[in-house]
């Protein structure tokens, strides 16, 4: 006669999952301060029907499982005690998640409010920051050489950005002959000659004539202003008049980092050292 092999860990697991459902029934219904009939009821049920599921005697069939998950507020994950793997909350996180749910309209707004500051804070303050160095519109005398210059300025904490990571100077926009595109005050981003290349017509630079520098545009005939209340800056080869770099950019507010960055990078700066 034919034998059939019994398979005992088949039995076992079966008995685990029925145990696990059973436990899990129980133990949320309780949580929710539910009563079994109450449940049932929603279920469309016998209570009977319920005490057996959570005895282990029987067990829910496949098309309640949904219902009675939504009935106690669970996951089928929950239900079968199993490990979410879209849950990305800690035990912390579930916690204040539950207290926010608590909270009124008026409050929960609050929360969002304080939520949305600390994010942009956090934000701001993992930010790279860079080095690079700050020119107002005026030099010292007897410079002859714009590789002179880089002594000649001080240095400016900024967070990077594809701009800002271009440049190697920063500097101060005076008076408004470069108006509209460029106001009093403006700090633009500057790329030192050579690395930025040959200026061609057109392009906006800084230039270094005397003592002093300019944002103008360049020409063949000279440097120009975008304010046509003001003349174009003419020169000969005799006159000391240098190009010092490309302007890649304008600098934001928002583009200088805060003191407390600041105080980071110097203070990692000091142990690369």
């Amino acid at each position: 006669m034919a034998r059939k092999k019994v398979d005992g860990n088949a039995d076992a697991k079966a008995g685990k999952e029925l145990n696990i459902v059973s436990r899990s029934i129980r133990k949320y219904r309780e949580l929710r301060c539910m009563e079994q009939r109450e449940l049932a009821k929603r279920l469309g049920i016998a209570a009977n029907t319920l005490s057996n599921w959570e005895n282990g005697i029987s067990k829910p069939n496949l098309n309640v499982l949904v219902p009675i998950c939504k009935a106690l507020g669970i996951s089928l994950y929950e239900l079968f005690g199993l490990e979410d793997p879209t849950q990305i909350y800690s035990d912390r996180e579930q916690r204040l998640v539950s207290k926010y749910q608590e909270l009124s309209e008026g409050h929960k707004l609050a929360v969002e409010g304080l939520v949305d500051s600390l994010g942009q804070a956090e934000t701001m303050s993992s930010r790279r920051v860079t080095r690079l160095t700050y020119f107002t519109r005026r030099l010292a005398a007897g410079i002859g050489d714009p590789a002179d210059i880089e002594d000649e300025g001080e240095p400016i904490y900024l967070y990077s950005s594809a701009p800002v990571d271009k440049a190697d100077y920063v500097f101060s926009v005076n008076g408004s002959s470069m108006e509209p595109e460029y106001h009093n005050g403006d700090m633009v981003l500057i790329k030192h000659f050579p690395d930025c290349g040959e200026i061609q017509p057109g392009e906006v630079g800084a230039f270094m004539k005397g003592n002093e520098a300019f944002i103008k545009e360049y020409q063949p005939d000279g440097l120009h202003s975008f304010n046509k209340r003001y003349r174009t800056m003419t020169f000969t080869e005799d006159d000391n008049v240098f190009f010092i770099g490309k302007v890649v950019g304008v600098l934001d507010e928002n583009d200088v980092a805060s003191e407390a960055d600041t105080e980071r990078y110097l203070a990692a700066q000091k142990q690369l050292v």
